[in-house]
C-alpha cells in the first residue's frame, strides 16, 4: 500500500462500474484509489484460468450494453479492448428434429422464421424495428442520472432549489423524448411495464420463435414471462452498440475479463491507485459524512468521497454503522428484492456440441451465437413454476455460448469453452442446500443438453459449477442477484435503489452508490459507473 493516506475519492469494488467511475474521477485531476477484495479485477466480468490452457469467463460472458461513449472517452481499443461480433447470434435446437437460427441478416431471419409462420416472418420485421424505435428513444434517457418526480417528504431527503430545478429539466427532457415515440407510445409503455408472454402472443403465433425471444425476458431475474414488468428486458437486451450495432451482442476477446485489464490500463494511466486483495471492512463516517475506509486489517484510508459499487446490503447494511443511516432510508434498503434464480456451468470440451437437428463436423454457423434450450411458453413457465416451489427447474432454460467459436485465444487447439447460464435455480431451496445439490443439478443440465446434442457428455475435459450461492459468496452478490437486485418496475429509474436516491447520492454526505444497484441497472454497462463519477465530480 502506498504511504499516502488520504484520496479525493475511495472507490470500494473494482468490476467493471468501479473502474470507469475511478478512470473518469481520476482524468478530472482527482487522486483516486480502488480498493478490489478478490484477486483478480472485473467483479463478475472476470476471465479466470480454471484449468491449463483455458481462460473462461467466469460469470458474466458476452458484451453489448457496454457504452460506446465510456469506450471512446477512456480509449478502451487503444487500451487493448476487443470486441467479436456474433453471427448468427441465437440458435434454437427443437425437440422434432427443426431448429431456429437467426442473426442480424433480415433476409435470413425471413427464411428461417417462414418455415414456421409466414405471418411471423413478416411481423418479425415489425416486431424488431418497433423495439430498435423505443430503444433509441429510451436509452439516451438511461444514460444520464434519473431525477426525483415524487413529492417526498423532506424528513425523506431535503432538496434544495437547484436541485428540484435540475429534476425538473430531467423530467421536461424525458417528456419531450417520449413525444417523440408518437403512435408508438402505448406499444412503449407496454414494453417497459407489461407481460413479456402476453405481448409476444399478439405477435406470434409460432411456438418457436415466441420462446426463444421469452427467454431475454427472464435471463437473470427470478420472474415468470407472465409477470408485469418481464417485458422490460426484451427491451433491455436491444439497447447497446458494443458489438457494433444495436443489439447485437459479441464476446470480449480473451474472455471478459478483457475489459476489465482495458479499463486497468486506462486508469493507471490517470493515475488511479488499484489495490486488489484488499477488502473494506467499513466506511468510516463523522457528524453525519464520510471520511474514509477501515480495510480489512485494521488499516485506515481518509478520503474526501467513497464511491460504493457493492450493492445496498453490502454497502448500507454491513459496512455502515446502523446508527448512521436514517431509519426510513434503512428500512427502505431492507425491503430491496434481491431474488435470484440463477446459476453458471463452465465446461472445457474436447470437440463442439454436435446438434442432431444441424449434425456438423467442427465449428459451424449456429455455435456463434447463443443456443437456447427452451421450445415453447409452457416449458419456460413450469420451470419457474418448478423454482417458485423451491426446487431448480426439472426442465431448466439454458442459455449457452461457445466463445471458441469466435475467439481462438482462450482454448488450446482443436479445444473449446461452453458457458452454460441456468434458469431456474433459487437461492432459496425448500430441501438441502447448494453445497450439496449442485453438482447433481449441473448433471442435470448436460443431460438435458444432451437430448440436443448428445456428444456432449463425452467431450466434457473439466467442469466448474456456480450455484446462486457461489455468486453471493464469490462475487459479493446478495442472494445471488447478477443485477445487485432485482430489475422489476418498483426498483428501476427513479426507484432505484429505493424512492428519492436515485441519483448516486446517499444519506451520508461524500458516500456514493455508483455500481448496478444504481440506475440504469445491472448488465456489463458502464453507465453506472460513469454517471456517479459525474455526480461526485459536480460535488466537489
Amino acid at each position: 500500500m502506498t504511504k499516502f493516506s488520504y484520496f479525493d475519492c475511495i472507490v470500494i469494488g473494482g468490476g467493471h462500474n468501479g473502474l470507469v467511475a475511478a478512470a473518469y474521477l481520476a482524468r478530472a485531476g482527482k487522486r483516486v484509489c480502488v480498493l478490489e477484495r478478490r484477486h483478480v479485477l472485473g467483479g463478475a466480468s472476470v476471465t479466470e484460468g480454471l484449468w491449463p490452457g483455458f481462460k473462461v469467463s467466469t460469470a458474466a460472458y458476452v458484451i453489448s450494453l457496454f457504452h460506446k461513449q465510456i469506450i471512446r472517452d477512456l480509449q478502451l481499443s487503444r487500451q487493448g479492448l476487443k470486441i467479436l461480433p456474433r453471427n448468427p447470434s441465437s440458435f434454437t435446437p427443437l425437440p422434432d428434429g427443426r431448429s431456429l437460427l437467426l442473426g442480424p441478416d433480415a433476409g435470413a431471419n425471413y427464411r428461417e422464421i417462414e418455415k414456421f409462420s409466414r405471418r411471423d416472418a413478416e411481423a418479425f420485421t415489425k416486431y424488431e424495428g418497433l423495439l430498435e424505435r423505443v430503444a433509441g428513444v429510451i436509452e439516451p434517457l438511461m444514460e444520464k442520472v434519473a431525477p426525483n418526480p415524487l413529492p417526498l417528504p423532506t424528513s425523506w431527503r431535503k432538496t434544495g432549489l437547484s436541485g428540484r430545478l435540475r429534476d425538473t429539466g430531467r423530467l421536461w427532457e424525458e417528456y419531450q423524448r417520449l413525444t417523440e415515440l408518437g403512435e408508438d407510445l402505448p406499444a412503449a409503455l407496454e414494453l417497459l411495464i407489461g407481460a413479456a408472454r402476453p405481448l409476444l402472443e399478439r405477435w406470434f403465433e409460432s411456438e418457436t420463435l415466441r420462446a426463444t425471444l421469452a427467454t431475454d425476458a427472464v435471463i437473470g431475474n427470478f420472474t415468470s414471462i407472465s409477470a408485469p414488468g418481464s417485458a422490460y428486458v426484451l427491451l433491455h437486451h436491444v439497447m447497446g452498440e458494443a458489438g457494433g450495432a444495436r443489439g447485437v451482442w459479441g464476446y470480449v476477446e480473451g474472455g471478459m475479463g478483457g475489459l476489465a485489464t482495458a479499463l486497468e490500463k486506462a486508469c493507471l494511466e490517470s493515475g488511479v491507485e488499484i489495490h486488489r486483495e484488499t477488502p473494506a471492512r467499513r466506511i468510516l463516517t463523522e457528524g453525519g459524512k464520510v471520511r474514509g475506509v477501515e480495510l480489512a486489517g485494521g488499516r485506515v484510508i481518509e478520503g474526501h468521497a467513497v464511491a460504493s459499487t457493492l450493492d445496498p446490503h453490502w454497502t448500507f447494511e454491513k459496512l455502515l454503522s446502523e446508527d448512521v443511516l436514517p431509519a426510513g432510508f434503512r428500512e427502505a434498503v431492507g425491503r430491496i428484492d434481491y431474488d435470484s434464480a440463477s446459476a453458471k456451468i463452465n465446461l472445457a470440451l474436447s470437440e463442439p456440441p454436435n446438434f442432431t437437428c444441424r449434425p456438423s463436423q467442427g465449428i459451424a454457423p449456429h455455435h456463434h451465437g447463443t443456443m437456447h434450450i427452451g421450445h415453447s411458453l409452457d416449458y419456460l413457465e413450469q420451470a419457474y413454476h418448478d423454482a417458485r416451489m423451491g426446487e431448480p427447474s426439472r426442465e431448466p432454460i439454458l442459455e449457452i455460448t461457445l466463445p471458441t467459436s469466435v475467439d481462438q485465444t482462450i482454448a488450446p487447439p482443436g479445444q473449446h469453452i461452453m458457458s452454460i447460464f441456468v434458469q431456474y435455480a433459487p437461492f432459496q431451496l425448500r430441501e438441502g442446500t447448494w453445497e450439496t445439490r449442485k453438482e447433481a443439478f449441473a448433471d442435470r443440465c448436460v443431460e438435458v443438453l444432451a437430448e440436443y446434442a448428445p456428444n456432449v457428455p463425452g467431450a466434457v475435459l473439466h467442469r466448474q459449477v456456480i450455484s446462486p450461492l457461489d455468486l453471493e459468496r464469490d462475487f459479493g452478490l446478495t442472494g445471488g442477484n447478477i443485477f445487485q437486485g432485482a430489475m422489476t418496475p418498483h426498483q428501476l429509474f427513479s426507484l432505484r435503489p429505493v424512492a428519492g436516491w436515485a441519483d448516486h447520492r446517499t444519506p451520508v454526505k461524500g458516500l456514493y452508490l455508483c455500481g448496478a444497484a444504481s440506475h440504469p441497472g445491472g448488465g456489463v454497462m458502464g453507465i453506472c459507473g460513469r454517471n456517479g463519477a459525474q455526480e461526485i465530480l459536480r460535488d466537489m
